[in-house]
């Protein structure tokens, strides 16, 4: 058993803690928790993660040699850049540009795109608002064109590739909505995808890809899949 376990799955965030992994080299034994059924409910996930979202790492060598469980992929991302050296800049400027951009990615990108899957794909037909499924395509497409203009002038997002990239990018690749026109953003997704770690972690549980999800076509999502995500199962756990 490796020192590193890895409970997550198929979904963007997962995706971008297993890009980091295979950029640092670090071996790690991954557990699939199916949020369809409520894996994250459970006490014993909900004891990792009184939050009861994925991904969760638990690295067994952790700091001062003593197990340490991490949370929150963007902490992950800056946990595993310290513990590797790798993909956290030294130079304090562009420290700071690496930490903008992450936090871009975990407090707009990564929300907002959730929220345009919620009410275009999961909410129930009645409940699919016209006003909020183009309020947040629309957030989504002006903050592509942010980082279009942006990489219009930059190789990476901090001038040298760092984890603000990897946390971008599994978003980036699944939410394009036809956003590939934006060329710089095209040019960088094709370079990272260029990279073997990132084409590994790209793919992580690609074989747990649920028909249920929009990944999957979206066969035979239902109340009780509701229920789970975001109805009467998941807020009675923890009332």
């Amino acid at each position: 058993m490796s020192d590193i376990r890895l409970f997550s799955g198929p979904t963007p965030n997962g995706r971008k803690v297993a890009i980091m992994l295979h950029e640092c080299g670090l071996a790690y034994d991954a557990t699939f928790i199916d949020i369809l059924a409520g894996d994250q409910l459970t006490p014993e996930f909900l004891a990792l993660n009184p939050n009861n979202k994925h991904p969760v790492l638990i690295d067994a060598n952790g700091p001062g040699n003593a197990p340490i469980t991490v949370w929150e992929s963007g902490a992950i991302l800056i946990y595993l850049g310290e513990k590797c050296g790798r993909l956290i800049p030294t130079d304090a400027r562009r420290r700071i540009e690496m930490l903008k951009w992450l936090f871009f990615q975990v407090s707009n990108q990564g929300p907002y795109a959730g929220q345009y899957a919620h009410f275009a794909f999961y909410a129930k037909e009645e409940h699919r608002y016209p006003y909020a499924v183009q309020r947040y395509r629309n957030e989504l497409d002006r903050q592509f064109a942010i980082m279009d203009a942006h990489l219009a002038t930059h190789e990476y997002f901090a001038d040298e590739y760092s984890i603000a990239d990897i946390a971008l990018l599994p978003y980036s690749a699944s939410m394009s909505l036809g956003r590939d026109r934006l060329p710089n953003v095209k040019r960088w997704k094709d370079q990272l995808m260029a990279r073997e770690p990132v084409r590994t972690g790209a793919l992580f549980m690609e074989d747990k890809v649920q028909k249920q999800t929009i990944a999957g076509g979206m066969q035979g999502f239902g109340d009780e899949h509701r229920s789970v995500l975001f109805g009467e199962r998941q807020y009675r756990t923890r009332r």
